[in-house]
């Protein structure tokens, strides 16, 4: 298994303890709005800070795409 994908388990188990979701809400979540996608492209920044920044980071992330979608926030 490869670091990021390592990497990308360790941030699905983080953000679902975090918004205490299912591991299932939050592959959903992740695919539907690209997550996955954000962070492997952004991995070399992402794996170099703690859980609690990426927690974050993904929210903010979540919130630009909700935005950009016209959906409230």
């Amino acid at each position: 298994m490869s670091r990021e994908t390592q990497f990308t388990i360790f941030c699905m188990e983080s953000y679902k303890v975090y918004k205490s979701l299912t591991g299932r809400q939050v592959s959903e979540l992740f695919e539907k709005n690209g997550v996955f996608e954000y962070i492997r492209e952004f991995y070399d920044v992402l794996h170099t800070t703690g859980y609690q920044y990426i927690n974050h980071d993904i929210d903010r992330y979540l919130q630009t795409r909700k935005s950009q979608k016209g959906e409230n926030t």
